[in-house]
């Protein structure tokens, strides 16, 4: 049995959009309960219009002629909502306006291509990287509403000025999780992801141009936050009666000296660790993120944490070295351990892995190369940035090339 539609149109003015003593003129097109609207591409003076009739009225040859132009429109409009139902095809209303623009069905639109990516990496990417990619759509969805007051734009439609747009709403808008308005990086990793979605729509041959070939992404250079030797201390020496913070500030330490980050910590089992030739205990796993392999020697202070929580019942439950916790509750935990031991820094849990590669490791002359493995880096590059904020590592040597060279200046005979 053919389902049986609703059809009809409207002409309407927009009253907001009056200029010189006229308004536009849009067709609005109503299939069951979907609507959308077009510009007919003609003005009419708002005392020459009839709301009642969608029509203009007066007596003026202008006035008859545009009414004209009307129903030729309203035809049109109805031949190609009959040749849909005529062809079983699915009617909707921007179906309709779409063939009357004389745009292919066959066009994808930016909603089209987010989700076609969003879908596509879903066996590409890791959880944590693909839900940032949903943060960028979300963002994407609201600039549309906002902005052009619709849910969805053809990917033809997308140009220069549509990616500053979007960036300036970035910029300016204030999420609702956050009061201040997103930083500088932020707004570019977002750019980042949808320029990538973008490459994406160019290479499925969906889009023929490339609206971010102007664009330039500015990222800036932010130092990696870290814990001194005292700030390590202090959180180490501190006490914590509630059980929260005190497992908090465990598995804190923890990555402090495994360079682990919070996702590989939390999947840590007794089977990842392994006997050495060195007598030592070894860490051998995969990082999350890149699956790069990562061979690490267990310290003896990390080594006393995993025989802290080796009969904790909710670690023996879910197999792990820790009791589990989520990624939120650990970083909002670890801002009151933070006020608690008198450390004005941002607290959170990556700060472990950047302690890790600085004051644990590179600052006590541990070499780059070996730091590197341990933090399962596909490049050294990577790893010098730990290197540049150094500053005990730089100081230690200088004071021993200061040595050195007072030594010499004494060995030569006056």
């Amino acid at each position: 049995m053919n389902k049986i539609n609703t059809f009809g149109i409207q002409f309407v003015i927009r009253k907001h959009r009056i200029k010189d003593g006229k308004a536009p003129i849009y067709a609005r097109i109503t299939v069951n309960t979907s609507r959308c609207e077009l510009s007919v591409k003609r003005r009419v003076n708002i005392d020459n219009w009839s709301n009642g009739k969608g029509m203009a009225k007066g007596k003026d040859p202008d006035i008859a002629r545009l009414n004209s132009y009307l129903e030729q429109v309203r035809s049109h409009l109805t031949n190609h909502y009959q040749d849909l139902i005529a062809s079983k095809q699915e009617v909707t209303a921007e179906t309709i306006k779409n063939r009357f623009m004389g745009i292919s069905d066959s066009e994808k639109t930016l909603k089209e291509l987010v989700e076609y990516h969003n879908s596509y990496q879903d066996e590409n990417l890791k959880w944590g990287t693909l839900k940032n990619y949903f943060t960028t759509a979300k963002y994407i969805e609201a600039f549309l509403k906002k902005k052009y007051k619709k849910d969805d734009i053809y990917l033809s439609d997308l140009n220069y000025k549509f990616i500053v747009d979007f960036e300036y709403y970035l910029r300016k808008n204030k999420p609702t999780d956050h009061q201040r308005p997103m930083e500088n990086n932020g707004v570019m990793k977002h750019l980042e992801r949808f320029r990538k979605m973008i490459n994406l729509a160019i290479r499925m041959e969906w889009l023929d141009h490339n609206p971010f070939a102007a664009h330039k992404l500015r990222f800036k250079k932010v130092e990696r936050e870290f814990l001194t030797e005292l700030e390590l201390k202090a959180i180490e020496k501190k006490e914590f009666r509630i059980e929260r913070l005190s497992h908090v500030k465990d598995i804190f330490l923890f990555s402090c000296y495994t360079g682990l980050a919070y996702i590989d910590v939390m999947k840590l089992g007794p089977s990842h660790i392994h006997p050495g030739t060195d007598g030592m205990n070894w860490i051998f796993t995969q990082r999350e993120k890149t699956l790069n392999p990562v061979r690490i020697p267990i310290l003896k202070q990390a080594e006393r944490l995993i025989d802290k929580y080796k009969d904790d019942p909710k670690a023996i439950a879910k197999g792990t070295l820790f009791p589990m916790i989520s990624n939120q509750k650990l970083n909002s935990y670890l801002k009151e351990i933070a006020d608690l031991c008198g450390i004005t820094k941002n607290l959170t849990f990556h700060v472990a892995r950047h302690t890790f590669a600085t004051t644990v490791t590179l600052s006590n002359g541990v070499p780059i190369e070996s730091v590197s493995k341990m933090l399962g880096h596909s490049d050294l590059r990577t790893t010098q940035i730990y290197a540049k904020v150094v500053e005990k590592k730089i100081s230690n040597d200088m004071t021993m090339l200061q040595k050195k060279l007072a030594n010499e200046r004494k060995s030569v005979p006056n």
